[in-house]
């Protein structure tokens, strides 16, 4: 999907330019509501299914940073775990992409989500496995004034930690329209506290 997403998003650049940019993996880019989401918001969607953070890192100049960002949002990781990746090596992969954007945008707001619960049986993770991603990728808003966490695992998950149905595709790995409700009720008013709008 990269090549596609791509040239559709160089199609964009100039309409793009001060939108709150939404990156990451198919969690980001499955949210097709999210322009009536955010009303009187430029937003930009630069989700691209199936990519790891390395991906994100590779692309993350052109594709969210060369918009000039009013806020960035992103979610990725889930993909690592699939790939069953070292969530310390995903850690450095996003700790890299926050780097890039001080440098090139110091200040402009970021957030930084944890990765969702997950059950799919044909991409099956060790629970253990996501939870440790999750706490790496919580410390990286430490010591970064403009990054805040916000921890969509918590806010995506049943009473027991998995999925909730309600909240998620059939696959349980994909959010379902009323888990992106539930994502925008969340980081609407966290936009809000950091002055986007």
């Amino acid at each position: 999907w990269m090549t596609d997403n791509r040239k559709a998003f160089w199609t964009e650049r100039e309409r793009k330019q001060g939108a709150v940019v939404f990156a990451g993996d198919s969690l980001i880019g499955g949210w097709r509501t999210m322009a009536k989401d955010f009303p009187g918001l430029n937003v930009a969607n630069r989700g691209i299914g199936g990519e790891p953070t390395r991906g994100l890192l590779f692309r993350f100049q052109e594709d969210v940073l060369d918009l000039h960002p009013k806020a960035i949002v992103l979610l990725s990781g889930s993909n690592d775990l699939s790939a069953q990746q070292d969530p310390k090596q995903s850690r450095a992969n996003l700790a890299a992409v926050l780097d890039q954007a001080a440098k090139a945008a110091p200040g402009v707001p970021i957030v930084l989500c944890t990765v969702p619960p997950r059950q799919d049986p044909k991409a099956p993770v060790d629970p253990a496995r996501v939870r440790e991603l999750n706490r790496q990728i919580a410390s990286l808003a430490e010591g970064r004034k403009n990054v805040v966490v916000l921890d969509l695992h918590t806010l995506l998950a049943g009473p027991d930690g998995n999925p909730d149905p309600a909240l998620f595709g059939a696959d349980r790995l994909h959010i379902s329209a009323a888990g992106f409700e539930r994502f925008r009720d969340a980081l609407a008013p966290v936009l809000k506290r950091l002055n986007v709008g």
